[in-house]
C-alpha cells in the first residue's frame, strides 16, 4: 500500500517539475533533465513540497520485479541460454548499456535548491540527507559497473565546461559516496518505518556496510587495477556500520514458523516481516501493484527457467553442521536422498520431497517439473504455493531490498577479512543464521578446519576456514537476491561464471524416477522414446543429438550421471569483464571519457 501511494506522490511532483522543463542534451551524454524555475518556490518553500520531490528518488531503487531476476548471470544459475556477456565476442561496447544519468540530475537539482529559509534548517537537512543517500546509491551502481566515472555534484547547465571532462578516479568517487552516506546517517531523522518502504537511519548504515565491504574486498583482491591501499580502512568502516545496525537492536532474524518455515516466510509474506526486512518493495492488490515471481519461475517460456547447479546445491551443509560432500557417495545420491537431512534452507529454496502447492483448491505434491527446470533444482524462494498465480503478474508478496541477514554477513566478512573475527562474532552472525535454518553443530565457535570441497570447487586461494564458511553462508543465505555476480567480482572469482551447468544425478536411462518420494514416478530420461510411456511422467531426451544438432541436455556419462545443460555453448571469462565497457555511442560523444581496459573495439 505504502509503495503504491508513494508512486502516486512521485507522479504529482513529476508533473509540478515538468511544468517549467525543456529537453536538452550534452556532450557527456549525461541525459540530464533541465531545471524548473516556474514552480521552484512551490516545491522548495514547504515541507510538503520537499517530501513530494524526494519521493521521486525512490524510483532509483530496484523495481518490484527486478531483484529475483538479477541472478540470471551467476555461477550457481543454469538458464535458458548462456548470457552474451559470457560468450566469446558477443558482448562489446556497441551493445553496452548503463551510462544513464537522469536520476543524478534530479538529485543534484534538489540538493542545490533545498535552501529556502521558510523551511527549518533541520528539516531541510533531513531531506538533503535523503537526497545524498540516493546519490550514493546511484554512484555505487555506476562504480560497480564502470569503475571510474565523472563525479558530478551539481546540476550542470548546457554551458558548463564540465560536460566535456573525463572520468574521475574511483577513489574520489567512493570517498564522495561515503561522505554522502555519513551525511545521511547524521541528518536523516527517520529511525523506523513499519511499512519497510522508506529509507531510515538503519538502511543508511546497512547500505554503508554493503558499499564499504564491496569496495574494501575489491581493492584487496583486484590488485592488478592499481587502486592502491585503503582496503583495510574500508573494511573497518563496513564492520562499524554493520555493528551500528546490530547494536541498535531494532532488527532480528525472523523466527516465526520455526526452522522449516521462518527463512522462506521472509520472501513470501505479503507484508514485509518488519523484524528482519529493512527496506522493501511492497505489493498491493487493492492498487494493482503486483510482482510476477510465480510466472518467472514456473513458466516454460516467460522466464529464463533459472535452475541451480548441483555444484551449488552441494554446498548446503548437513543438519548437524558437517559438509554434505564429506558423506561417502554423495556425488551419486539420487535426488530424494541427497535432499534429506540438510540445512533447512534447502527445502525453503528449491522444490524437495514434501513440497506442496494448491492446485484448483486442492493441496498436491509438487516435485520439480522438467518443463520449467533444466537441472532438477527448481527455485521456490520467491514464488507462492498457488498454481493460480503461475501465468501472469499476480503475486502479492513483498520484495525485500535489504534485510538484517545481509548486515550480519557483511559484519562477519569484514571482521574475518581484517583477521578480527571472534567466536562471539561468529555466534551472532553465521551461527545465528544457521541456527535459524535448523543446523545444530558449529554454531558457537568459528571453524578452524577448512572444507576441502569448498576449496577445490570454489575458492582455492582461501586458507582461512572462517572466511571460507562465510562465503559459503553468503551464497546460501542471499541466493537469488542479486548479490552473487558482484560478490564474484569483488572476490576476483569471475572464472566461476564459466563453469559447467550440472544437475541432479540420474542412475540410468529409461527408469522413471520418483522425485518427491510419494511412490509415483515423475520423470524419465531417455535416448529412445519408449513405446508405452507411463502416464503422468515427464520424458526428457538426453540423446547426444537432436536431429543434426547437439542436444543441449545430456548426462555426464552418456547413459547415466549428472544432468548437464548447454555444455555445447562455450562460456568464456576474461578479466576485463570485472568492469563493463563504456557504451560506444557515449564514448563517441565525449572521447575524453576513455574506454575501460580490454574493451577497445
Amino acid at each position: 500500500m505504502q509503495q503504491a501511494i508513494t508512486a502516486l506522490l512521485r507522479k504529482r511532483v513529476a508533473l509540478i517539475l515538468a511544468a517549467g522543463m525543456l529537453i536538452t542534451g550534452c556532450a557527456k551524454n549525461l541525459d540530464q533533465v533541465p531545471q524548473s524555475t516556474a514552480t521552484k518556490d512551490a516545491v522548495f518553500g514547504s515541507v510538503d513540497g520537499l517530501k513530494l520531490y524526494t519521493n521521486s528518488f525512490y524510483d532509483g531503487l530496484p523495481g518490484i520485479n527486478d531483484v529475483y531476476k538479477t541472478d540470471g548471470m551467476a555461477d550457481y544459475s543454469a538458464v535458458s541460454s548462456v548470457p552474451d556477456f559470457l560468450r566469446a565476442g558477443a558482448y562489446t561496447s556497441r551493445v553496452a548499456t548503463g551510462w544513464d544519468w537522469k536520476q543524478l540530475r534530479n538529485i543534484n537539482y534538489f540538493i542545490a535548491n533545498c535552501n529556502d529559509p521558510r523551511v527549518p534548517v533541520a528539516t531541510r537537512n533531513n531531506y538533503i540527507a535523503l537526497a545524498r543517500f540516493f546519490r550514493a546509491y546511484f554512484y555505487f551502481d555506476k562504480v560497480k559497473r564502470f569503475g571510474n566515472v565523472p563525479w558530478i555534484g551539481k546540476p550542470f547547465e548546457v554551458t558548463d565546461q564540465g560536460l566535456y571532462a573525463g572520468r574521475d578516479s574511483r577513489t574520489l568517487i567512493m570517498d564522495s559516496v561515503i561522505a554522502d552516506l555519513d551525511y545521511a546517517a547524521a541528518n536523516l531523522t527517520l529511525t523506523s518505518d513499519p511499512t519497510c518502504s522508506q529509507v531510515t537511519q538503519s538502511v543508511v548504515y546497512g547500505f554503508k556496510s554493503r558499499v564499504c565491504l564491496f569496495e574494501g574486498t575489491f581493492r584487496k583482491y583486484q590488485t592488478t587495477l592499481g587502486l592502491g591501499g585503503g582496503a583495510d580502512s574500508l573494511l573497518r568502516k563496513a564492520a562499524t556500520a554493520a555493528r551500528t545496525v546490530i547494536d541498535s537492536k531494532i532488527f532480528s532474524l525472523n523466527q516465526v514458523g520455526g526452522t522449516t518455515m521462518a527463512y522462506r516466510q521472509v520472501f513470501t509474506s505479503a507484508a514485509p516481516i518488519i523484524s528482519e526486512v529493512m527496506l522493501a518493495n511492497v505489493a498491493s492488490a487493492s492498487l494493482g501493484a503486483y510482482n510476477d515471481a510465480n510466472w518467472w519461475y514456473t513458466s516454460a517460456t516467460y522466464g529464463s527457467r533459472l535452475s541451480f547447479t548441483r555444484k551449488f546445491i552441494n554446498t548446503y551443509l548437513n543438519s548437524d553442521g558437517t559438509p554434505f560432500t564429506s558423506k561417502p557417495g554423495y556425488d551419486t545420491l539420487p535426488f530424494v536422498k541427497e535432499t534429506q537431512g540438510r540445512d533447512n534452507r534447502l527445502a525453503q529454496t528449491i522444490r524437495t520431497p514434501g513440497y506442496l502447492r494448491t492446485n484448483n483448491g486442492k493441496v498436491v505434491a509438487a516435485p520439480p517439473v522438467f518443463s520449467y527446470t533444466y537441472t532438477g533444482y527448481m527455485p521456490i524462494k520467491w514464488s507462492l504455493d498457488d498454481t493460480n498465480l503461475d501465468n501472469a503478474t499476480l503475486n502479492t508478496n513483498a520484495i525485500s531490498l535489504m534485510r538484517y541477514a545481509e548486515i550480519l554477513l557483511n559484519y562477519a566478512e569484514a571482521r574475518a577479512e581484517l583477521g578480527l573475527l571472534t567466536d562471539d562474532d561468529w555466534k551472532i552472525t553465521v551461527g545465528a543464521l544457521r541456527a535459524r535454518a535448523g543446523i545444530t553443530g558449529g554454531l558457537a565457535n568459528k571453524p578452524v578446519v577448512i572444507d576441502s570441497y569448498m576449496k577445490s570447487a570454489y575458492f582455492p586461494d582461501i586458507s582461512d576456514a572462517s572466511l571460507m564458511e562465510i562465503r559459503r553462508e553468503r551464497g546460501i543465505e542471499l541466493v537469488l537476491e542479486g548479490f552473487r555476480f558482484n560478490d564474484l567480482v569483488r572476490w576476483k572469482q569471475g572464472p566461476l561464471l564459466a563453469g559447467s551447468w550440472n544437475g541432479m544425478y540420474v542412475p540410468a536411462l529409461d527408469v522413471p524416477m520418483d522425485l518427491d518420494g510419494d511412490g509415483t514416478p515423475d520423470v524419465c530420461f531417455y535416448q529412445t522414446m519408449p513405446a508405452n510411456p507411463v502416464k503422468g511422467v515427464t520424458y526428457v531426451n538426453v540423446s547426444p543429438k537432436l536431429g543434426n544438432l547437439v542436444n543441449p541436455q545430456q548426462l555426464s556419462n552418456g547413459t547415466y550421471g549428472e544432468l548437464h545443460w548447454l555444455d555445447n555453448v562455450e562460456k568464456q571469462w576474461q578479466d576485463r569483464k570485472y568492469l563493463y565497457p563504456v557504451p560506444y555511442t557515449d564514448l563517441q560523444l565525449n572521447p575524453a571519457l576513455g574506454q575501460n581496459p580490454g574493451w577497445e573495439d
